[in-house]
């Protein structure tokens, strides 16, 4: 089976993917990396990462994936030397040049080629291949039928990743200047600033954003419609037989900017999928709670890219701004107590007496409950949670384990 691929943020969403069944983890420090909005790791804490994750037998990517300049050069190869003393198995690069760094200055780190480079065919992958990538990230431009086309004409030892789920971006392969345009922040520098997903208005033939209105783009309508730029997020979920008989060796979740529930509830949603196949090929059927645990996170509206062919007009761009999310993070499990019942918590969202609420525990879906009982942390009955953080105990009718989560139903 392919390998499970989680997005990791900072070390709270990595533990999180870890325990609901991610296989590898991507991660990017502090520089470098092209996602400049998340936390990120020091140094230290990539090492920490690093041994965190290998305890467990998962394993890490580092992203190297901006495209940097001449004179970052020298921090950047004392960056990967780093990565390659601390065991890290691979960096994700987009750059030619920063693929000769890696092989002179950390020969045993695992090389692969990030989708901002756009590999398509499967001449440019056997190409990378020759200088040193051992993975490629294809682009998400790319059908099932395109991609099983590249795996029949690639070597068993250059092993293929891509996105299954997660936001996308609407330039071919992430490569986009409209950020750079609009403030002046390089999204191939991890700086986007998301223009694309800004509420445009038209006004005659040109279109003005809402919050700059003196900029007038021009715009034009041809034949197959209007262009608009907020892409719908993947989800591919619904269809793991089809992602493995491609012959995609590594499923990506995208997310280092998201929480740590939407990992770990994504992670879970389709570790369950992936092993429920693993076990049964054959006699595999979807199961639509697995669907229902993806909209439980925040999320754009789904589509399924061009893993089927190109879009149709409007398939994959949104209907309207912002996030759907149906359910909220209400605590993590911090222990459980068989003999009593009684489980301890960490608030994350307030919860009253008599709400209705559900556990994700790794390997299920969501199991339902009710708060008839909440209790402060010196054991006297308390009516809700109002404060951020605060611990308390409530019973639960099934065991769970720490790190389980409680959200709303």
């Amino acid at each position: 089976m392919p390998e499970l691929l989680c997005p990791a943020g900072n070390m709270e969403k990595l533990r999180a993917v870890v325990a609901y069944g991610a296989d590898a983890v991507y991660l990017s420090g502090k520089r470098f990396g092209m996602r400049s909005a998340c936390d990120n790791f020091t140094p230290g804490e990539l090492s920490d990462a690093v041994a965190f994750a290998h305890e467990r037998g998962v394993k890490v990517y580092v992203t190297v994936n901006i495209l940097p300049r001449t004179r970052e050069y020298a921090e950047l190869g004392d960056y990967i030397e780093y990565l390659g003393k601390i065991g890290a198995d691979a960096v994700i690069v987009s750059d030619i040049g920063v693929v000769s760094l890696v092989r002179r200055r950390a020969p045993g780190l695992g090389i692969h080629i990030s989708t901002q480079a756009s590999v398509v065919s499967a001449e440019a992958a056997r190409a990378w291949h020759a200088l040193g990538a051992e993975r490629i990230v294809l682009a998400r431009e790319l059908t099932l039928d395109e991609i099983k086309e590249i795996r029949e004409n690639t070597p068993d030892t250059l092993s293929l990743e891509a996105f299954v789920h997660g936001s996308m971006c609407i330039a071919y392969s992430g490569r986009c200047l409209l950020s750079n345009y609009f403030t002046g922040r390089d999204a191939n520098r991890g700086a986007c600033s998301q223009p694309c997903r800004w509420n445009y208005t038209a006004v005659r033939a040109e279109v003005t954003e809402e919050k700059r209105p003196g900029t007038m783009i021009p715009i034009e309508e041809h034949p197959e419609g209007t262009f608009v730029m907020s892409s719908r997020d993947m989800c591919m979920i619904e269809h793991i037989p089809e992602l493995v008989s491609a012959g995609i060796d590594s499923f990506k979740i995208e997310g280092r900017v998201k929480s740590a529930y939407y990992g770990a509830v994504t992670a879970n949603a389709y570790r369950i999928a992936m092993d429920r196949y693993a076990a049964d090929p054959m006699g595999y059927a979807f199961d639509p709670a697995l669907l229902r645990e993806v909209e439980s996170v925040s999320h754009r509206e789904y589509c399924t890219g061009f893993y089927f062919g190109p879009p149709n007009e409007g398939a994959n761009t949104v209907s309207s701004g912002g996030y759907l999310r149906d359910k909220s993070y209400l605590a993590a499990v911090i222990s459980y107590d068989g003999s009593s019942g009684m489980a301890r918590f960490l608030q994350k969202n307030k919860v009253t007496v008599g709400e209705e609420a559900e556990i994700v525990s790794p390997g299920m879906t969501g199991r339902r409950l009710s708060l008839t009982e909440l209790y402060g942390e010196d054991g006297k009955t308390i009516e809700s949670t109002p404060h951020p953080g605060m611990i308390y105990s409530a019973p639960v009718p099934f065991p769970v384990c720490a790190g389980d989560i409680m959200r709303s139903v």
